[in-house]
């Protein structure tokens, strides 16, 4: 549990830094901008390199098999395998990039087809400038999946905010003086030069965790062929995944201006749960869910135990937080993003965006522990042909939800990026089930009780309820963010005591925890 304290706290802190970001560069460049939805368009395309190579394949592949040298007492042995992996990695990704700069163009032309002029060109040259900073972005994964595997969570997680601070002072540093093109341009290379911290900051702890370490391409070790044929069908699976964010990126570029920004916006928010509790718990878990794998033969005990009690510890603060997004959004939007340019209608519109995120807000995060845990226990293809179920129906719903059927109701054609999130949600599910059965029949898992579930989405309703009601009564300050923390935690305090109160274990252990750290 306390590693998963660190993860969690080190997401938060990064986290943090990030909202601060997207704040002030929803104060700069707003919603509906062509600068903005050129930036945000932009960053998805190398975006994929980060998340195909860096947290997904990497973490997957090489964590179960480095984390088990390391229960072993292997270290030289596992140092090795750390190097050779960096070597390989660092080169697979030099010519990546360098790909990906080249052939920029027809990338922007497949990803925002709808983008024409000079958002089209604008969109190329970020895309440019922002490919070797995902790069360096997969550099630092490698030296997060080392220290996870020594244990050492929190500046692995941390060291986010290190590139969101560089994010930060650029726009603060050229926010008042620049037009919003030449901004992007400014903010892109910002992005570069934090991506590049994050690498500075991990190394020397790397280096002392692992003191032979050597960077070689050292491809005769068994252990170094293992991490090789389990990369590959992550790779695909992660992929696959990416196809689906692309495609909906994609659909996105036909909408009006301001629904790729608001897309990337309610993300940010949606994807904040998540992380904080399902990456928190599945990353702490996976590097002792292997050693336990690699050590004990009678390890379906051990992985069983571990994973329903990570389902319910994520549950637990999944569960409101969906409820939050559908109920609330507009005011969480208000809180991060309402500044500047970005006014209370675009507030409203990512509510719309979040609402839809919320339907499969908890199949997603609980589906990370799941997929985890058949990590490791070394099965990389099952995920795979789940991933690839979820990517067609997200693929099929999403075009249909999002371009016919606003036609098809007489609505605004805004209100497809909404289908495009709730068919992504519903699809989200489905894969979900899937990686349950799998797991009920491989380990006897038994996941969460339905009575449990009950009175988790009874207090989170309840909850909601009495932060509606908190907004009634509560006279406006005419500040968004300060309203909106009002509302929040009448909303958090509320659910924790109904909780509490219908004898939820999670909540009484939160609050004694909280009590022994003000003691």
């Amino acid at each position: 549990m306390n590693r998963a304290v660190l993860v969690a706290a080190g997401i938060l802190a990064s986290r943090a830094a990030g909202f601060v970001r997207i704040r002030v560069f929803a104060h700069y460049f707003g919603l509906r901008s062509d600068a903005a939805d050129a930036f945000n368009a932009s960053f998805r395309i190398p975006n994929f390199l980060q998340t195909l190579f860096g947290e997904g394949a990497l973490s997957a592949s090489f964590i179960p098999v480095y984390a088990a040298l390391v229960a072993r007492g292997e270290r030289r042995e596992a140092d090795r395998v750390a190097g050779a992996i960096g070597a390989i990695v660092s080169a697979l990704v030099a010519v990546t990039v360098l790909i990906g700069v080249l052939a920029a163009p027809a990338m922007v032309a497949i990803i925002a087809p709808g983008f024409e002029g000079q958002k089209r060109e604008l969109t190329v040259l970020l895309a440019r400038i922002l490919f070797p900073g995902a790069g360096m972005f997969v550099l630092a994964a490698w030296c997060l999946g080392v220290l996870n595997s020594h244990h050492k969570f929190l500046l692995s997680y941390a060291v986010g905010a290190v590139w969101n601070a560089a994010m930060i002072a650029t726009l603060l540093l050229f926010g008042s003086g620049s037009q919003l093109p030449q901004l992007s341009v400014y903010l892109a290379w910002g992005s570069v030069v934090g991506s590049f911290l994050q690498i500075v900051v991990q190394m020397p702890v790397v280096l002392k965790v692992a003191p032979d370490l050597r960077f070689a391409f050292d491809i005769g070790s068994e252990h170094v062929r293992t991490v090789g044929r389990n990369f590959l069908p992550v790779l695909i699976s992660r992929g696959v995944v990416q196809v689906s964010g692309y495609i909906d990126q994609l659909l996105a570029s036909w909408l009006p201006t301001g629904a790729v920004t608001g897309i990337s916006n309610a993300q940010a928010l949606y994807t904040l749960p998540v992380s904080l509790f399902g990456m928190s718990v599945a990353a702490s878990e996976l590097p002792a869910m292997s050693g336990a794998a690699a050590l004990d033969d009678a390890a379906a005990v051990a992985l069983r135990t571990r994973l329903d009690a990570g389902l319910r510890r994520i549950a637990f603060f999944v569960v409101p937080s969906a409820i939050a997004f559908f109920a609330l959004g507009d005011v969480v939007a208000g809180v991060v993003l309402q500044t500047g340019r970005f006014t209370s209608g675009d507030a409203v519109y990512v509510w719309r965006i979040l609402a839809g995120s919320a339907i499969g807000l908890v199949a997603s995060t609980l589906g990370r522990l799941y997929s985890a845990t058949l990590f490791a226990l070394r099965d990389t293809r099952t995920p795979l042909r789940f991933a690839l179920v979820r990517v067609s129906l997200t693929s099929v719903l999403g075009y249909l939800c999002s371009i016919p059927l606003p036609r098809l109701l007489g609505i605004d054609a805004s209100w497809g990026a909404v289908g495009l999130t709730a068919s992504a949600g519903v699809a989200g599910w489905v894969e979900m089930f899937l990686l349950r059965r799998t797991l009920r029949a491989r380990i006897d898992s038994r996941g969460i009780p339905a009575s449990h579930l009950v009175k988790l989405w009874s207090a989170a309703l309840i909850a909601a309820a009495l932060g509606w009601g908190a907004r009634a009564v509560m006279p406006s300050t005419g500040y968004p963010a300060v309203d909106g923390v009002f509302v929040l935690t009448a909303f958090g305090l509320a659910y924790i005591g109904a909780t509490v109160a219908v004898g939820v274990p999670e909540a009484t252990t939160l609050i004694q925890r909280g009590l022994r750290r003000l003691r």
